[in-house]
């Protein structure tokens, strides 16, 4: 594309078609993934109750695009576990962000530019999933345009779309979560990308794949960082007081699940904030109760330092899909 060149991004385009994966950025996919199944209701009770149950999830969630594309495709779904490396590699990070000591590894990931970069980094491997399940389609089936879509988005979401398994593997049945009937952000995301990637593999796009993959790769990445859905999004609660910047406690809304609200506080790992050091408070609280609504200023002088409140909300956004 002449714009390429007139921008002198041709370079750095094929820099990131050359980039590989392993180990940082499978790393960071593998944490921001454990960590969504975490922060989900009633994870943390499977992961005391059943060690065994909880690593199968989170499998599922680092690896579960690879699975779902191997059935697709006739092949055996347990391939992708044959890669030893990954799959230590990703079970030490299931290790880490459910059983360190003190919660340092989760603590630490959750604390906000961490998380961000953390989250930047898996949305670039959710590029090469999907030109991997495009690229292994076409081989087979060349000419098999949906097949090469419905493959690539297996791949670069299968984490979402086997949700409702995985939810059955910690012993929950939601069917109305079901991806088909209500896709999430990263799902529809994925879908869009295969559909590109599709059309390139049947040279319908003129353009370059080093090209493609760096504008796809933008786009996603700034989308998840940057759009409304974001947690990272200015408007949200948490960057709002990480910017200092006033808001409203009546958005503050904390919904009930399972008769149990968590206010997770992140503990000791000093930061600059305003030329002040703030520090963060591990701790969980837990109210019985029914939806819950902050519509005034609480006197919560414990989850209060220096004038920061760091609310953590429940659900998060699903980020392993």
């Amino acid at each position: 594309m002449d714009v390429f060149g007139s921008l002198n991004l041709n370079e750095l385009a094929l820099g990131l078609s050359n980039l590989s994966m392993f180990p940082c950025f499978d790393t960071a996919h593998y944490i921001i993934s454990v960590m969504s199944l975490r922060e989900q209701p009633g994870a943390l009770e499977v992961s005391q109750r059943s060690p065994f149950a909880c690593w199968f999830s989170s499998m599922l969630y680092c690896f579960g695009g690879a699975v779902l594309s191997a059935l697709m495709m006739a092949d055996a779904p347990v391939a992708p576990l044959s890669n030893t490396t990954n799959l230590l590699l990703a079970s030490l990070m299931w290790y880490l962000v459910f059983y360190c000591p003190l919660d340092a590894v989760y603590s630490l990931a959750s604390v906000l530019p961490v998380r961000l970069v953390l989250t930047a980094m898996k949305e670039v491997t959710r590029t090469w999933k999907v030109l991997g399940g495009v690229t292994q389609a076409g081989r087979k089936y060349k000419d098999g345009l949906f097949v090469m879509i419905a493959v690539g988005w297996a791949k670069g979401a299968g984490g979402g779309l086997l949700s409702n398994f995985e939810q059955l593997v910690r012993g929950v049945w939601k069917p109305e979560t079901n991806e088909l009937l209500k896709m999430s952000y990263p799902t529809k995301v994925t879908l869009l990308g295969s559909v590109v990637f599709s059309l390139h593999q049947c040279r319908f796009l003129p353009i370059h794949t080093h090209q493609l993959i760096f504008i796809y790769t933008l786009f996603i990445v700034t989308n998840k960082v940057c759009g409304n859905h974001s947690r990272f999004n200015p408007q949200s609660v948490r960057v709002n007081v990480l910017l200092s910047k006033n808001y409203l406690h009546s958005d503050l809304d904390i919904q009930r699940h399972n008769n149990t609200c968590f206010l997770l506080f992140h503990g000791f790992y000093p930061v600059s904030f305003h030329l002040l050091p703030v520090f963060f408070c591990h701790h969980y609280a837990r109210a019985a109760a029914s939806d819950v609504t902050v519509t005034s200023t609480p006197n919560w002088s414990i989850y209060t330092i220096k004038k920061t409140l760091i609310i953590h909300e429940y659900p998060k956004l699903h980020l392993a899909n």
